[in-house]
């Protein structure tokens, strides 16, 4: 159905390794988009960490937390496997720092 060229799949094949342990985000030739770090890259693949997010369960108490507090999120990281032929492009994901807060007496 998809198909790449020998050529194209060795250049996202030096893609992928130049862009190893980076988060990024890969397009499939099918249009969907995966996000995740570059974790190994060989002739055949590529296996990425995709996040998955986790909520933890509230317990059930009388007293406490619940009421007015944010659920909490964690993000887990499961390895998937991709091969070579099936990615279309990849993109360095950019995180951008958050400015430091304005404090009144430091300005």
């Amino acid at each position: 159905m998809y198909q790449q060229s020998s050529y194209q799949k060795e250049d996202m094949k030096k893609l992928c390794e130049q862009y190893q342990n980076y988060y990024v985000v890969g397009e499939l030739m099918n249009g969907e988009k995966i996000e995740g770090i570059i974790q190994n890259v060989d002739h055949e693949g590529v296996t990425m960490l995709i996040p998955e997010n986790i909520e933890v369960e509230n317990s059930e108490r009388q007293f406490g937390y619940g009421y007015g507090y944010p659920r909490r999120f964690y993000r887990r990281y499961y390895p998937y496997r991709y091969p070579l032929g099936l990615l279309s492009g990849l993109l360095l994901y950019p995180f951008l720092f958050p400015q430091s807060p304005y404090y009144p007496g430091y300005y």
